[in-house]
């Protein structure tokens, strides 16, 4: 899938004050040091198959730069592969393939990375931030990921070509949030696919008004992980009447 054009131009915002661009990395980036980074888990190998190579170069370029972009926290080097990469990688599974929508893509969690799981899926990234655009779009010519086309705007105004089949989040907010924004751009039958915490299941109680209001069905909590990574991976899986 070619990429779109955004909602609005990409210009350049910035000031000292904001993390830099992908453009200003380019000089500002040093190595890596080894001794930071979370040595590759074997379970990597098995999540990704003939994509691991294309998950590596990743991984590498969102350790060297996430934390100058402001994508990643400073202590997340230790953790990138179990609690990010692989904790996003363990949904692959429950894409089938069609159009996904990845909202608040941000460092491209989960949306770059099951977009490499993935190649038999085409996925939309949406992300309102415009150094975090910047940086899915240079990560999408860089990994030659010609499944992914990224558009800039909040999920409530995105305004897409052809309803979703998926729609995946990550780290975005309740659940209760996320219905309305999130249901309104998926087809009859379309699929949330919803990454969460430990609270996922209190997340969905508290979430019967929104359930109702949007005609989700078969609202479910899905353990993922269990035996291959240190921590689960908890999803809401829910379908849209």
């Amino acid at each position: 899938m070619s990429e779109s054009a955004t909602p609005e131009p990409i210009r350049s915002v910035l000031n000292k004050s904001e993390p830099a661009t992908p453009e200003q990395v380019e000089s500002d980036s040093v190595a890596i040091d080894p001794l930071k980074l979370e040595a590759e888990p074997a379970a990597a190998a098995q999540l990704f198959g003939s994509q691991i190579d294309v998950i590596r170069s990743f991984t590498n370029n969102l350790a060297d730069q996430g934390e100058i972009l402001g994508l990643i926290g400073p202590l997340e080097l230790p953790r990138l592969w179990s609690r990010h990469i692989l904790n996003c990688a363990i949904v692959a599974p429950l894409l089938r393939p069609g159009l996904v929508g990845d909202v608040g893509s941000g460092a491209g969690l989960p949306g770059l990375v099951l977009a490499i799981a993935r190649p038999d899926v085409n996925f939309v990234l949406i992300e309102p931030m415009e150094r975090r655009v910047a940086w899915l779009h240079d990560q999408v010519a860089a990994l030659h990921l010609d499944n992914v086309t990224v558009v800039r705007a909040r999920a409530e105004e995105a305004r897409l070509a052809h309803p979703l089949d998926k729609v995946t989040a990550r780290a975005v907010s309740a659940f209760s949030k996320l219905i309305p924004l999130t249901a309104p751009l998926l087809r009859t039958g379309g699929e949330l696919i919803l990454m969460k915490g430990e609270g996922a299941q209190r997340e969905v109680d508290a979430a019967a008004k929104p359930i109702r209001k949007y005609r989700l069905r078969d609202v479910e909590v899905i353990t993922l992980g269990v035996g291959v990574l240190p921590e689960a991976t908890r999803v809401i899986r829910a379908t849209v009447d």
